[in-house]
């Protein structure tokens, strides 16, 4: 167990990078933060000096180098650990691993010598392809239905490491967050229903808008993957309900999520927190919720005409909290920060969240 008073690292300088060191601090720990990016500009010294500081890292994003993970393996007690990150960091090894794990997961198909069209003849339209490496802020996929889309795609993924996924015609996409200690200590946050948009996550909403027995049956299956994958800290599990009522695993992401940003105004513990706690061997959080909530991300499109938005919108409903991450330039599809709204129905707060989003982009509902 590391206790408070000891130093920790927060290997990443983003948003969640400084959230994690704050609640660090919060916990009475010494928090130091490395931007991972530029882990290797003098051939990972830094980072390994910054490791040994630490009597424990934890990265803020799974988008990291393979090197600065073996520098960070070999030096410091890292959590997650440098596989789980490394999985984290590739969709392709994602999918061979619960193949291998026998998770129910869509049929795909890798894309060999840069022939797009052999993968889709495999796996069948309509389709995706996606990079095989996680990208950040929804890059990286391309939807086909017909021989316009393949001949587009074929041009785009031409010479890249990629993979061909079969498209599902889904009744919910959900998420759930499990915590894991190093001594096998699990405790799961209530299932979140994502509405994504673009690309990327527009609303979560928690409890998901499903039935009791598939919650449970989630839940379920989200331990079993925590529990093999050997986890220590957090994992986001994402997952399709295919209109059958089957549960397909699309993903999984180490550490913090932004399907869990909820959980710093709705939960008992917030997600930040209990990383720390699980990463450092201290007792779990209560996951509880404190009521319906609903999540809605901001993005680069909010600053219409180079304007800041009016902010007041947010500030003024005092069901709603607003998050702004702050020295980042607003660009489209970039998550420059989030709103939430909690109220004593499910529906009540998305009612509320929808009116919110809309005028603060100046927009009808209808």
């Amino acid at each position: 167990m590391i206790l408070p008073g000891q130093t920790l690292g927060v290997l990443g300088d983003g948003p969640a990078g400084k959230m994690l060191a704050q609640a660090a601090e919060s916990l009475g720990y010494r928090a130091r933060i490395f931007p991972g990016i530029d882990a290797s500009r003098d051939g990972f010294a830094g980072l390994r000096a910054f490791a040994g500081e630490c009597a424990a890292v934890s990265c803020a994003s799974e988008i990291i180098s393979t090197e600065a993970l073996d520098v960070l393996a070999e030096t410091a007690r890292l959590h997650p650990s440098r596989d789980v990150l490394h999985l984290g960091r590739s969709r392709l090894h994602q999918k061979h691993w619960l193949a291998q794990n026998k998770f129910s997961q869509a049929a795909c198909a890798e894309v060999l010598d840069g022939d797009v069209a052999a993968a889709v003849a495999r796996v069948g339209r309509p389709c995706v392809v996606k990079m095989a490496d996680f990208s950040l802020e929804g890059r990286g996929q391309m939807r086909i239905a017909n021989d316009a889309d393949l001949e587009q795609a074929s041009v785009i993924f031409q010479g890249r490491r990629c993979l061909v996924e079969r498209w599902i015609d889904f009744a919910a996409e959900l998420s759930v967050l499990v915590a894991r200690s190093e001594s096998g200590e699990m405790r799961l946050y209530p299932l979140v229903e994502n509405i994504h948009a673009r690309g990327v996550l527009d609303f979560s909403i928690v409890p998901a808008r499903m039935s009791e027995a598939a919650a449970v049956e989630v839940q379920h299956l989200a331990r079993d993957l925590a529990k093999k994958l050997g986890v220590v800290g957090l994992l986001a599990v994402e997952l399709f309900l295919t209109d059958r009522g089957e549960l397909l695993v699309n993903a999984f992401a180490p550490g913090t999520h932004p399907s869990g940003d909820w959980t710093l105004d709705g939960s008992e513990t917030n997600q930040f927190e209990q990383q720390i706690r699980a990463v450092c061997g201290l007792p779990l959080g209560p996951t509880d919720r404190r009521e319906p909530s609903v999540t809605v991300g901001i993005y680069g499109e909010a600053w219409r005409g180079g304007r800041d938005p009016d902010w007041t919108v947010i500030l003024r409903e005092p069901r709603a909290k607003l998050h702004l991450f702050g020295g980042l330039d607003p660009r489209p599809g970039r998550r420059m920060g989030y709103f939430s709204v909690r109220a004593s129905e499910v529906g009540l707060a998305l009612e509320l969240a929808r009116e919110l989003r809309a005028s603060l982009l100046g927009r009808s509902l209808s």
